[in-house]
């Protein structure tokens, strides 16, 4: 079985993410990217695993490059995240394609999604992404 297959296997009932490299997996119930931003404040080296998530939007997406994760399932990925993770070499599968990750009132676009729109470089989405959240988190 495959770093991936492992993590597709484990992605069921509360799980919402999972990260597999080799006997090492890490799993997380967290919505959004919640999961992988905490692995990276973490400090966590994540180089060279591979994700299954419900959800993968470009944020995500640019995430999963920023850490080095290999290859990523999702089961529903944004058209803007399949460009990103396609254009880095990325390997990924998905179940549903989407045009845009939606809000949690799911009528508009995710926000961290429309944060990274018009980003292309990682580390510059980031820094996007974190203040993001902390004018979120200010309400």
């Amino acid at each position: 079985m495959t770093d991936l297959e492992k993590a597709k296997s484990l992605l069921k009932g509360d799980v919402t993410c999972v990260f597999v490299k080799g006997d090492e997996v890490i799993t997380s119930t967290k919505s959004g990217i919640a999961p992988v931003m905490e692995l990276i404040e973490q400090g966590k080296n994540l180089n060279g695993f591979s994700v299954a998530d419900k959800i993968v939007g470009k944020a995500a997406a640019m995430l999963f490059k920023k850490v080095g994760i290999i290859s990523v399932f999702a089961k529903v990925l944004s058209v803007s995240a399949e460009e990103y993770l396609k254009d880095h070499g990325i390997k990924f599968s998905r179940v549903l394609p989407t045009n845009y990750i939606l809000n949690q009132k799911e009528n508009g676009m995710c926000p961290m999604e429309e944060t990274v729109k018009d980003i292309s470089d990682y580390e510059e989405a980031y820094v996007a992404l974190k203040e993001k959240i902390r004018s979120l988190k200010e309400g």
